[in-house]
């Protein structure tokens, strides 16, 4: 059993966070001993999923979602198939960015708008090719 001062250190969170994720019923209520929580190495490992989930883009109100469904229902496999598409997106994008980043770095362009011509004309060129 650990205190929530060992919990979130664990899982570098504050402990502030910890209780709303309780509040919100992201995070089952601990057992209590004197008024203190009491967690459990489960405690550890949902954390660990939210977290995850977090920094993969979900909101707290999707991770609800999902947490409170039945593993495999319709509405976990629907959130689910919604965020890939929208990772995909976010992906894609990503990659975009990335590209134009690295054309960026050796680019000769003496301005902004001539680099603008340029990445114009070549996605013109990108278009035609896949057409």
């Amino acid at each position: 059993m650990m205190l929530i001062g060992e919990v979130a250190r664990r899982a570098g969170l504050q402990t502030s966070a910890i209780r709303y994720y309780e509040r919100i019923g992201l995070l089952p209520a601990p057992d209590r001993r004197s008024g203190r929580r009491h967690y459990t190495e489960d405690a550890l490992f949902r954390l660990r999923v939210i977290c995850f989930a977090r920094s993969s883009g979900f909101t707290l109100r999707e991770i609800h979602s999902l947490f409170s469904g039945k593993p495999y229902s319709t509405r976990l496999r629907r959130l689910a198939r919604d965020k890939v598409v929208e990772l995909d997106g976010v992906i894609e994008r990503a990659q975009l960015m990335q590209s134009l980043l690295a054309s960026a770095l050796h680019c000769r362009c003496l301005t902004l708008e001539d680099c603008g011509r340029r990445l114009r004309l070549a996605d013109e060129r990108d278009r035609c090719e896949r057409d």
